[in-house]
């Protein structure tokens, strides 16, 4: 039997929005799809609190919990994933992610970023980008969401 992506539920997710003092937002590049760059993400486990969800994936993507959560957006933002998509990931479970966005402030020093705490890493490489230019290395079925999260930003005192 074939279910239908709309019978799925979201996979909750939180995303983090890390800032440097020069108000550069931190982007990796996805190791399994080369070209394809994003802010740090992941699913939250049962029973985890937002705040403990990003700052476990922030550890495990980044390398370092050096950083203080400025903001928790209000609501949750969601996202369908393409249709090639829905079979491969999260095992066919989930028509997408529903979002829970953290922003944060990095209090350590570039140096602190290791992107082989965890194995396997999710990133192949990383950098500070300007807010403005994000979206240019953003998968397009993202890019509502970051344009959103990007607005929220620009309102922020990060």
């Amino acid at each position: 039997m074939n279910i239908s992506a709309a019978a799925l539920p979201y996979r909750p997710c939180a995303g983090i929005v890390l800032m440097n003092a020069d108000g550069c937002v931190f982007v990796g590049e996805r190791i399994d799809t080369p070209g394809a760059w994003q802010m740090p993400q992941g699913g939250i486990d049962e029973g985890e609190s937002i705040e403990e969800a990003a700052f476990r994936e922030l550890m495990e993507e980044t390398g370092t919990d050096k950083a203080e959560i400025v903001h928790i957006l209000d609501e949750p933002i969601r996202y369908d994933l393409p249709e090639p998509l829905l079979k491969s990931l999260w095992g066919g479970q989930f028509r997408g992610q529903e979002q829970r966005w953290v922003y944060m402030r990095f209090t350590g020093t570039d140096g602190d970023i290791n992107l082989n705490v965890h194995e396997p890493p999710e990133f192949s490489a990383w950098g500070w980008v300007e807010p403005e230019a994000v979206m240019e290395r953003i998968v397009p079925f993202k890019r509502e969401v970051y344009e959103k999260v990007l607005a929220v930003l620009a309102t922020l005192d990060v």
